[in-house]
C-alpha cells in the first residue's frame, strides 16, 4: 500500500457522515487509503461511532483502503497534527446555526487556522460531483497570482474530478470621501489603471498549470466587487470552493481572513481551504 492517505474527522453526527462520504470519494480519486479519526474523551466510548463509520465505508467502497482510529484528545488538536502527514484532511460543518452547528463550525473554524496541509470543510448537503454526473465545477478565488498551492489543489481537483475550474478574483477601489471634484479625472485613471492590473491576475495565477493539463476547461474573470459577496453568490451551483487561508497571528494565534471565514460560515459547497506557507 502507498503512503498516501486522506483523514477524515468522525464525531457520529449526521454532517460528520456526510465529511465521511466525501472523504472516501476523495480517497478513491487520489488513489490513498482512509483514516477516520474520532476524538473521544474515554476510548470505551468510540466504539460503536468506529465500527459504524468503518462499516459504512467499506459497504460502500469495497475496494478502498480503511483504518479507523479512536483517540483520546481535542479534535483540533489530533487532526493538526495527523494533517502534517495526510494529502487532504477533511471535517463536516453544518454552519453556524444552533447550538450543535456552532460546535461543529467551531471546530471546522479552528482547524482551518491551524491546518498544516488542505482541509476539506463539507457543508451542508453539498453534493460531490464527478465527469461522471452532471456538474458544477470547481471555484477557485484568488486574492492574488501568488496564490500557487491553493491554484496547484484546484488544478488537480478538477482534473480529478474531470470538471471545469473556474477562476475568479474581486477588487474594490475605494475613492475617498473628501476627494474633490478637480481629483474626479486622477481618480477615474486609477480605477482604470486598477482594473487592468485586475483583469491578469486570475489568468496569471493559473498560467503555468495550463501549459501543463492542456486540456483542462478553465474560466477566469476579474469582479469589481467586495470578494466575500461575489465568492458567496458564486459558490451556488458550484461542486466545490478553493481559497487560500491568508492567516494573520493574534494574541490567540493564527486567526483567518475574512474572505475565508465568510466561506466557512455560508458557503453554498464544500470548502477546501489550502494553508499558505509562511515565510
Amino acid at each position: 500500500m502507498n503512503g498516501r492517505k486522506v483523514t477524515v474527522g468522525m464525531d457520529g453526527s449526521v454532517a460528520a457522515f456526510r465529511a465521511l462520504d466525501a472523504a472516501a470519494r476523495e480517497a478513491l480519486l487520489r488513489g490513498a487509503r482512509l483514516e477516520i479519526v474520532h476524538c473521544v474523551a474515554d476510548l470505551d466510548e468510540a466504539a460503536p461511532v468506529v465500527r459504524s463509520a468503518a462499516a459504512r465505508v467499506r459497504e460502500r467502497h469495497p475496494d478502498l483502503a480503511v483504518t479507523a482510529v479512536p483517540v483520546v484528545g481535542d479534535p483540533v488538536d489530533v487532526l493538526e497534527e495527523r494533517s502534517r502527514t495526510a494529502e487532504l484532511t477533511v471535517v463536516g460543518s453544518r454552519g453556524a446555526g444552533g447550538l450543535g452547528g456552532m460546535l461543529l463550525h467551531s471546530v471546522s473554524r479552528r482547524l482551518a487556522a491551524r491546518t498544516l496541509g488542505p482541509l476539506l470543510v463539507v457543508r451542508g448537503c453539498g453534493v460531490h460531483t464527478s465527469g461522471t454526473e452532471a456538474s458544477g465545477g470547481v471555484l477557485l478565488g484568488v486574492e492574488s497570482d501568488t496564490d500557487a498551492e491553493a491554484a496547484l489543489f484546484a488544478f488537480e481537483e478538477a482534473c480529478l474530478r474531470g470538471s471545469r475550474l473556474r477562476v475568479l478574483h474581486a477588487w474594490t477601489y475605494r475613492q475617498p470621501v473628501n476627494a474633490r471634484a478637480e481629483l474626479a479625472a486622477p481618480v477615474r485613471d486609477e480605477i482604470e489603471a486598477q482594473a487592468r492590473r485586475a483583469a491578469v491576475v486570475p489568468g496569471n495565477a493559473v498560467a503555468a498549470l495550463r501549459s501543463v493539463v492542456p486540456g483542462l476547461a478553465v474560466e477566469t474573470a476579474a469582479v469589481r466587487a467586495t470578494a466575500c459577496h461575489t465568492l458567496l453568490e458564486a459558490t451556488r451551483g458550484t461542486d466545490l470552493v478553493v481559497i487560500a487561508a491568508h492567516r494573520r497571528p493574534s494574541r490567540i494565534g493564527l486567526q483567518l481572513g475574512q474572505v475565508t471565514d465568510a466561506l466557512l460560515r455560508h458557503s453554498h459547497c464544500p470548502v477546501a481551504v489550502i494553508p499558505v506557507p509562511r515565510t
